[in-house]
């Protein structure tokens, strides 16, 4: 069995393409496993934050 930690990286190559190579950045490790998320924003969005949050809470309830 191999205990050495391992990075995994799952990208959207679509996305990856159009994000900016300077965009933050959070690392979090959980357990042997190192998780490395780049964020970015929609330069042309019309929707808030707490817009979107509020958007997604609905669409879930209606879900259930």
């Amino acid at each position: 069995m191999n205990k050495e930690p391992h990075t995994m990286q799952v990208t959207d190559a679509a996305t990856a393409s159009r994000a900016p190579k300077n965009t933050p950045a959070m690392v979090k490790k959980i357990g042997k496993t190192t998780y490395k998320v780049h964020v970015h924003f929609s330069q042309t969005s019309t929707e808030t934050m707490s817009d979107k949050i509020k958007r997604m809470l609905k669409n879930e309830i209606q879900q259930m």
